[in-house]
């Protein structure tokens, strides 16, 4: 089942042109799938990011069930208030924006974070499980500063860096952001499915879409 999703195209369940835009940068022209957006009012599930991203994923394969998905659930994720998961859902930023997140925490010394992305895969075929690729960047939640067009990019500033994700340039960025390291589990994913050691039946393949 696994095998057969090399050279497909990809549903990737957003409305966000500049997420479409920024993973199809990350993955480059070596990626064996097409990604083909599409825009799903999906429920705002409650719980952990992977449980959350796995529920979403599977409700978006029941209403496009004829093609595999790809979901995306990214959060900033603050050390201190380790419960606490800010999920970047559309209703959260318009009410909060970025400085309401710096302001949440303006009562904790420590402002220690990670920016966490998941993508969650399905084969369209509700008996095979929803596979999820992780990536996470560690960082600084700080006062906004840069441009305003992408979610909580103005107020996460990563370790080793003196700019905040939207200060820094889309290249810099998408070398070490959290969905590029998620990207790059799933580029070795699709890689491994159309090696030749693959196709000899071996690898991932005997994996099937199980967690890992």
């Amino acid at each position: 089942m696994a095998a057969s999703l090399a050279g497909k195209k990809i549903v990737f369940v957003t409305g966000n042109s500049k997420k479409l835009e920024e993973v199809i940068q990350i993955l480059g022209d070596k990626f064996p799938c097409t990604l083909v957006a599409q825009k799903i009012d999906l429920p705002e599930y409650q719980g952990e990011p992977d449980e959350i991203s796995i529920q979403k994923c599977q409700e978006a394969a029941r209403q496009v069930p004829t093609l595999p998905l790809s979901h995306i659930d990214i959060s900033v994720c603050s050390q201190c208030l380790t419960s606490l998961y800010f999920s970047c859902r559309k209703w959260f930023l318009e009410k909060l924006k970025p400085e309401g997140l710096y302001q949440l925490l303006a009562g904790f010394q420590d402002k220690s974070a990670y920016a966490l992305c998941t993508f969650a895969l399905s084969t369209g075929d509700p008996s095979e499980p929803v596979r999820l690729f992780r990536g996470r960047t560690l960082g600084q939640i700080v006062m906004p500063r840069g441009c305003r067009d992408f979610g909580w990019d103005p107020c996460f500033q990563p370790d080793g860096y003196k700019q905040t994700y939207a200060e820094m340039p889309k290249a810099e960025k998408n070398a070490i952001s959290h969905r590029f390291r998620a990207l790059l589990e799933l580029q070795e994913y699709f890689g491994s499915l159309t090696s030749p050691e693959a196709g000899e039946g071996g690898g991932h393949l005997d994996k099937g879409f199980g967690e890992g």
